[in-house]
């Protein structure tokens, strides 16, 4: 089954995650199908914190894959604040 998750990168205490359609049964930061965007959760200042490519999102969810719980909340709030602004 292919999931929609994070995956780590960055420095020790200083957490970068990108955002990946993969293969359920690969590791954590393992072998990806599609990078699909990221989140920042670290970000100051005018550094983005999160970027996602919807429109593949929404390819792999038409495709059967399923995101994980963080992800799926990321979703939401980026939804809400792309209709509010």
């Amino acid at each position: 089954m292919v999931k929609i998750r994070l995956s780590r990168t960055g420095a020790k205490k200083k957490p970068f995650y990108h955002i990946v359609a993969t293969d359920s049964r690969n590791k954590r930061d393992g072998r990806v199908l599609e990078r699909l965007g990221f989140f920042n959760p670290v970000a100051t200042g005018a550094e983005v914190t999160f970027r996602l490519d919807t429109a593949r999102v929404d390819y792999w969810v038409t495709q059967g894959a399923q995101t994980s719980e963080r992800v799926a909340q990321l979703i939401k709030k980026h939804a809400t604040t792309v209709d509010a602004a």
